[in-house]
């Protein structure tokens, strides 16, 4: 068994385990999810592996479209409830239309976010009931886990000031008061404390290499590359 497979969650009755695996990066806006994903993916491409880069709210059509309405500066006013259920339909049309498919295939799944982000900013942030917030989460995924989740945590005030300087520029969420952005960061902390075993936390403030070596330490990416390697060697001889 590899090392990531030491990772692979197994599941529960909603969930059937697949030969897929699903990494979610999770944390506050400007952390660098965005960009270490991109790097996991390339990791998994260099090794042989298929491997599919996604987000959310977002990765499909419908997600896209949700997205604008979600992230827009037109939508201030829109209820913490009607937020919750807009992230849960652009999760739900994502994990029937893309990551099952995907995992079910054997892909290596890479998504920019997943359900803790819902329960981080609207249990945390918006401070709607847990219980709530994970009955409709479930119902858009379906029972579905990522095998591995990896939280980029910084403090907010540096999170904030590298969303701001990006070329994004800042979103609705963005906008929040600063206090918003604590509960969330604090919610993710209650998160990983709950079931810490599932949890990869990689100290995000400081350089992206600094924290790309961590995580490619800790999955042992390496073993990917050596064994993407050792199968070149061998159909070489075997040619």
């Amino acid at each position: 068994m590899s090392h990531i497979d030491g990772w692979r969650f197994h599941g529960t009755a909603l969930a059937e385990p697949s030969p897929g695996l699903f990494i979610a990066l999770e944390g506050i806006d400007g952390s660098g999810k965005s960009t270490v994903a991109e790097r996991l993916q390339h990791a998994f491409l260099a090794a042989g592996k298929d491997a599919i880069l996604t987000r959310e709210p977002g990765g499909t059509a419908l997600g896209e479209l949700i997205r604008s309405v979600l992230l827009c500066d037109e939508s201030t006013t829109m209820l913490p409830q009607a937020e919750t259920l807009l992230f849960a339909a652009a999760r739900a049309q994502l994990v029937g239309e893309i990551v099952r498919p995907a995992l079910a295939h054997g892909t290596v799944v890479i998504t920019d976010r997943f359900t803790d982000s819902s329960l981080a900013y609207q249990w945390g942030g918006r401070e709607l009931d847990q219980g709530e917030v994970r009955a409709v989460q479930q119902m858009a995924a379906a029972g579905l886990e990522p095998d591995i989740k990896i939280l980029l945590d910084l403090p907010v005030e540096m999170a904030l000031k590298r969303r701001l300087a990006s070329a994004d520029g800042a979103n609705r969420l963005d906008n929040e008061a600063l206090q918003f952005h604590v509960r969330v960061r604090d919610a993710y902390h209650s998160l990983v404390a709950a079931d810490p075993t599932r949890w990869l936390v990689v100290d995000a403030s400081r350089t992206l290499e600094r924290v790309w070596f961590d995580i490619s330490r800790a999955l042992n990416l390496s073993e990917l590359t050596s064994d993407r390697a050792l199968q070149e060697h061998h159909e070489l001889k075997q040619g």
